[in-house]
């Protein structure tokens, strides 16, 4: 009994790091071959590549919060806003305690001028983070320097 506890624990601690992972720190190993050619196009910058990728792989796979937060990530960083924030709505449908995608939700808000919705973000992070959490830390960042006329 004690083994199949354990190997359910350890199962769950696994599965919370792909779910919570953010871009480029997932393992390749036994993903989508789009999703993973997406994710080094996004670590390449290579926007219209990686959406193009993503979207043959959300077709696939229509429940996986992560690849829609990597739709946002890469819709945002296109320049395509109204997209982005359809992608990480979709990833918070798909996961409300995704870590990701309320960061990165965050930074599109402040992107819009709307550091009020960032802080809404900012502050389920806190709740979603028991210890301290790189999301957390980013966005709370981002939001001060946003305050501070850095946008």
């Amino acid at each position: 009994m004690r083994a199949l506890a354990l190997a359910v624990a350890l199962a769950c601690a696994c599965a919370a790091h792909v779910i919570y992972a953010a871009p480029g720190e997932e393992d390749d190993a036994g993903l989508d071959p789009e999703y993973a050619n997406a994710r080094k196009a996004i670590e390449a910058k290579d926007w219209r590549a990686a959406i193009g990728l993503l979207n043959s792989a959300a077709l696939r796979d229509t429940r996986n919060p992560d690849i829609q937060n990597y739709l946002g990530y890469a819709y945002r960083n296109s320049g395509d806003l109204p997209a982005a924030f359809r992608h990480y709505n979709r990833a918070l449908q798909l996961n409300p305690r995704h870590r990701g995608a309320h960061e990165y939700l965050g930074e599109a808000y402040l992107m819009i001028g709307n550091p009020g919705k960032a802080r809404e973000h900012l502050d389920l992070l806190g709740k979603i983070c028991l210890i301290p959490c790189e999301e957390y830390a980013i966005l709370e960042r981002k939001i001060a320097a946003y305050g501070a006329g850095g946008k």
